[in-house]
């Protein structure tokens, strides 16, 4: 049986002068990842019908609130139990259960697909997905899930692209939208799907920011990138709208899309997928960094033009955008955040087994950026990372190119 692979590793946030170094610190760690089902009947019953392929669940993203670490598995192959799950960070155990969250039945598709044996394909090649919409017996269902995050009014934000079997036989089971929960009580609070004319032939949502004003939880806006099909959906809460909104520098650069990982050479074409809020300033305003993961370059927007729905499609609004600076050599990203008490933003670097950082306040070049860890074995493939509120900085690592391209040797950690 094949085993996956994933550690989340714990720091202190102390990347402020860029001479320091330390080793990140395992929190937890998966050969396989195991599900709290209501009962070994149950579990059971799920592998027999394929519903269940331990060997296909490969952890993605992550956030925090209070005593639970949430963990996302996306439907990339057939046989995944549930894609929204927790943990508690209180658990002595060193690779607990996932709990579905908010729970199984949200969790639980009658059918996935099959896996195909001769697919390799990676994440903006894959097969055209077939479109078998069906309505949900629950708004607050969770078909498949990458990027999740916990705002201050103690919401989960959770971007479902509504589709299984990604890497096997595309389904598009219901379509993307944003599923937003009250993490107090674990009711759904919107189900917002998003409109056709936010969707193009390519599109793949696999993140989402969240920015609030400060004490107006009503005005919150999400910020939605769309990897496949360069551009940034923005959603009004309050407004209950989204509007599309497209740049030169949402694209991918044609340089830096290839990668060697785990002893896997492949070539991705990913658009705009990091992003990360600035520190607010006296009037309320931030600003947004993003990147394209096949870029080394680093851009910001301020996010009064994004919320402007008028001014962010105007044609006037490509000079309200600003190249940041550049990471360098290798420098490719797949996620990134700001800690707004250090003002540095942390970002993983894929190609180099690590984590990188920069303090906001200085140029954005090589010779100020820092690297926090890097590991050649625990952080083959950082995907995810967050910073808390007690200053932590938390970080995923799951060895994905191995999972898609070759067979994740079972023994490994």
């Amino acid at each position: 049986m094949k085993h996956i692979t994933l550690t989340t590793v714990l720091l202190f946030l102390a990347c402020v002068d860029f001479g320091f170094t330390a080793k990140l610190q395992e929190k937890f760690k998966w050969k396989e990842v195991s599900f709290a089902w209501p009962s070994d009947q149950a579990k059971e019953d799920a592998i027999t019908s394929g519903r269940y392929k331990p060997e296909n669940n490969l952890p993605l993203g992550l956030d925090l609130w209070k005593d639970k670490l949430f963990i996302t598995v996306p439907r990339w192959k057939s046989g995944v139990a549930s894609s929204l799950n927790y943990v508690r960070l209180s658990s002595a155990e060193e690779s607990p259960v996932l709990e579905p969250y908010p729970s199984w039945d949200a969790n639980t598709i009658e059918s996935d697909g099959s896996q195909t044996p001769e697919n390799v394909g990676g994440r903006t090649d894959a097969k055209k997905a077939e479109v078998v919409e069906t309505a949900l017996a629950d708004n607050s269902s969770i078909i498949s899930t990458f990027r999740i995050r916990v705002d201050e009014c103690d919401r989960l934000w959770v971007m479902d692209t509504g589709l299984a079997d990604i890497l096997g036989n595309p389904k598009q089971i219901t379509p993307p939208a944003l599923v937003i929960f009250d993490l107090n009580t674990d009711k759904l609070i919107r189900r917002y799907t998003f409109q056709p004319s936010d969707i193009l032939e390519h599109t793949f949502f696999a993140n989402v920011i969240v920015d609030i004003p400060k004490h107006q939880c009503e005005n919150a806006f999400a910020y939605v990138p769309d990897l496949g099909g360069y551009g940034v959906v923005v959603y009004s809460y309050k407004n209950n709208k989204s509007w599309r909104v497209k740049h030169n520098f949402f694209h991918f650069d044609p340089l830096s899309g290839d990668y060697n990982v785990g002893g896997v050479n492949f070539q991705w074409t990913d658009g705009v997928f990091g992003m990360a809020l600035g520190r607010p300033s006296g009037e309320g305003t931030r600003t947004v960094y993003f990147h394209a993961f096949s870029s080394t370059k680093e851009f910001s927007v301020p996010n009064i033009v994004l919320q402007n729905e008028t001014r962010a499609l105007s044609k006037e609004s490509y000079y309200d955008y600003s190249l940041v600076g550049d990471r360098g050599l290798n420098g490719q990203s797949s996620a990134e955040f700001l800690d707004e008490n250090t003002n540095v933003l942390f970002y993983t670097q894929v190609n180099k087994d690590g984590v990188g950082c920069w303090n906001a306040n200085k140029p954005y070049n090589p010779d100020t950026q820092g690297l926090v860890d890097t590991d050649t074995d625990a952080l083959v493939f950082p995907n995810d990372l967050k910073a808390d509120a007690d200053g932590n900085l938390w970080v995923l690592s799951d060895r994905m190119p191995v999972f898609i391209y070759k067979k994740i040797e079972p023994t490994r950690v």
